[in-house]
């Protein structure tokens, strides 16, 4: 079924089974995983989240019944006032520990201050007897609200979050579609990355439109078969003793008059599946180069999924771009075809966090 809402003040229009659960869609679809999975019944509080504004059990709401519903995650708040002031209490009071409760912990403490102001202590805790923790014991989470509550008036309670922000995006939006074309549609688990290409535009987008040649340079992709636009592979993933091996199908379009290409394909091996969406574009570079604009948008399912959090895929995904450059430049200077080899994500990682500790 198709779905229309807004979720931290964007639209998206999504297609869901009927059984889905908001929590699933937020986490495995929009990618929004810190809205957190407890008990699954309604019970701990760790998934709440706000659905018009008022604190709701994600993972017992379905998906469906939130039809034009303004929802908002814990990643919504970023410009909320009220949000800020209760973290940083959370931070002063030693308010969490291990932290899976927090994000659902702070969703409902911000309802609490806004709705009731300044109250007692024991209205405080029944208000928050809905949030379990298992670590605080509660003390530093009451004190923490308690600090941010003193001297508030009981205010009405806001459906919109962060409404300055949310009325400058479309303008930041319309200004980002101006200076780049959108390759891809809304909707889904997305990013982009740059890359330079020390070939020509001319080089580099012959090299990008020879889908075979091209696959080699992928590491972890397999083109089996090409036919028209219809092109069926795999992706090999490499994850420690988990190894997986991605057998599917997708379609893929290019448009020489502006550089630019499409590929949508889905995938399965055993309980986990992919589906995904990748658009990328030649533009010039600098020195006679070309820089390589690649769009992706994701879901992920199944037990690799937890390996799917926006920050961890979106430096994963840089990594594996310089990789995927490199070995194209190599290719268009007619050097030999790097070895076909599942992509190893622990050498990705291992390589990013070498990265971060020397400053690159």
């Amino acid at each position: 079924m198709q779905v229309n809402l807004t979720v931290n003040g964007r639209p998206h229009s999504l297609l869901v089974e009927p059984r889905t659960h908001l929590a699933d869609m937020l986490r495995e679809t929009l990618n929004l995983t810190g809205t957190h999975l407890g008990c699954e019944q309604g019970v701990c509080g760790a998934c709440t989240v706000l659905v018009d504004g008022k604190p709701q059990r994600s993972c017992i709401t379905f998906a469906v019944d939130c039809g034009g519903a303004e929802v908002t995650t814990i990643e919504g708040f970023d410009a909320d006032p009220t949000m800020t002031a209760l973290r940083e209490a959370f931070s002063a009071h030693h308010a969490l520990q291990c932290g899976f409760c927090t994000p659902g912990m702070l969703v409902t403490a911000r309802d609490v201050v806004l709705r009731l102001g300044e109250t007692t202590e024991a209205r405080l805790r029944e208000e928050l007897a809905g949030n379990l923790c298992r670590c605080t014991g509660y003390v530093g989470i009451v004190d923490a609200v308690t600090a941010v509550a003193a001297g508030r008036q009981p205010q009405a309670q806001q459906a919109v979050v962060a409404t300055a922000a949310r009325e400058a995006a479309p303008l930041l939006q319309a200004a980002e579609r101006e200076a780049t074309p959108t390759l891809m549609p809304a909707g889904g688990a997305m990013l982009e990355e740059r890359v330079a290409l020390a070939a020509a535009p001319e080089a580099a987008w012959a090299a990008l439109a020879d889908l075979r040649r091209v696959a080699t340079c992928l590491p972890g992709a397999q083109l089996d078969s090409i036919e028209g636009e219809r092109v069926a592979g795999r992706v090999g993933v490499a994850l420690g003793p988990i190894k997986a091996s991605f057998a599917g199908t997708g379609s893929v379009t290019l448009d020489e008059a502006s550089r630019t290409g499409k590929l949508i394909g889905r995938g399965r091996d055993g309980a986990s599946s992919a589906e995904g969406e990748v658009g990328w574009q030649v533009l010039p570079g600098a020195g006679g180069g070309s820089t390589l604009v690649v769009q992706l948008s994701w879901r992920l399912t199944g037990p690799l999924a937890q390996f799917g959090r926006a920050a961890l895929v979106r430096d994963l995904v840089r990594r594996l771009a310089q990789q995927f450059a490199a070995n194209l430049d190599a290719m268009v200077a007619g050097q030999a075809a790097p070895p076909a080899r599942p992509l190893g994500l622990f050498a990705l990682l291992w390589g990013l966090l070498k990265a971060r500790l020397l400053g690159r």
